[in-house]
């Protein structure tokens, strides 16, 4: 399983860059505004998570082989999807992932 959700001690070093709350809230608090086929919708989390808190409620689960993802090396690197969010926006070279990329596995 592979996921991709916001990480926590990137956000707080996106603020400490910008020292501009504004720039982190959406990701923070689980509000994004996305463009869809229909037009915009607005999405939503619950919970914030770094790669250690990930990893404890992955591995509670069952999940084992608990690590980070390069997105750049996986087969859906060319498809602009979460994995691949930036401080600064779409600043690939130069900004802070703010995604924190992770896979494991569950053996059944």
């Amino acid at each position: 399983m592979r996921l991709a959700v916001p990480d926590f001690d990137k956000l707080i070093l996106a603020y400490q860059k910008s020292a501009d709350l504004s720039k982190i809230l959406g990701p923070l608090y689980g509000r994004m505004e996305i463009q869809t086929q229909e037009g915009e919708r607005v999405i939503y989390h619950k919970t914030m998570y770094n790669f250690d808190s990930l990893k404890a409620v992955l591995e509670e689960n069952g999940f084992s082989d608990v690590k980070p993802y390069d997105w750049r090396e996986r087969i859906h690197k060319n498809y602009d999807d979460h994995s691949q969010a930036y401080y600064p926006h779409m600043d690939k070279e130069n900004g802070i992932l703010i995604s924190l990329n992770v896979e494991a596995q569950k053996l059944l």
